[in-house]
């Protein structure tokens, strides 16, 4: 009686892979944690060896780094959505759908976040945080800055940096005080910009 052999890997396509790799990533970060998940757990989930996954990225970073961009490029998409669909010349509602915005994605519940949370995630939440800040500020530079430039003078500078310590202090503030009113946020917002409120000619 012949002894029967293993069937061989599936071959894939390396974009088909790659995806694989990537969603077996988030399951494993949404059950166990972040900290707790190796690279050895991933490729076993996915079912293939250590080396393949090496051989799509360069470390466990490279796919901690691309959960990351998940969550941002969310999060910027509504900033985007906000900008677009902003009133002109009504600068306390936008920066109040602004702060609205901002307080429910950063209440948003989902495991990643959650886990990013604790503790021993520190450095790991300070690097998502510092990442979708820059990402955040850049979109606003290119989108409702140049807007409000084109209307107003700009009284500040390093309008980047300021922004950039701006959006960081506001994730602190929310986080460590979370029944801050909102109206509390829209003056710090407001006095930091030095934002011409004006009238409702005012464009934002």
């Amino acid at each position: 009686m012949s002894t029967p052999t293993a069937s061989p890997r599936q071959s894939k396509q390396p974009d088909e892979r790659h995806d694989e790799i990537v969603a077996a990533t988030r399951q494993l970060f949404a059950e166990r944690g972040v900290a707790k998940v190796s690279v050895t757990e991933i490729a076993k989930r996915v079912g293939v060896t250590r080396g393949l996954i090496y051989h799509y990225f360069p470390d466990r970073d490279a796919l901690i780094d691309l959960i990351f961009e998940d969550h941002i490029t969310e999060f910027v998409d509504a900033v985007s959505r906000w900008d677009a669909d902003r009133e002109p010349g009504n600068v306390a509602k936008a920066l109040l759908d602004c702060v609205v915005l901002f307080r429910h994605h950063l209440h948003a519940k989902d495991m990643f976040r959650e886990d990013l949370g604790h503790p021993e995630n520190a450095g790991l939440y300070n690097r998502f945080v510092d990442r979708a800040v820059r990402a955040i500020v850049e979109r606003l530079r290119v989108t409702t800055v140049e807007a409000y430039a084109r209307a107003h003078h700009i009284d500040i500078e390093h309008v980047g940096e300021v922004f950039y310590v701006l959006v960081y202090g506001l994730i602190g503030l929310v986080r460590s005080s979370p029944d801050v009113d909102d109206q509390v946020l829209v003056a710090i917002v407001r006095q930091t910009l030095h934002l011409d409120m004006g009238t409702a000619n005012t464009t934002l």
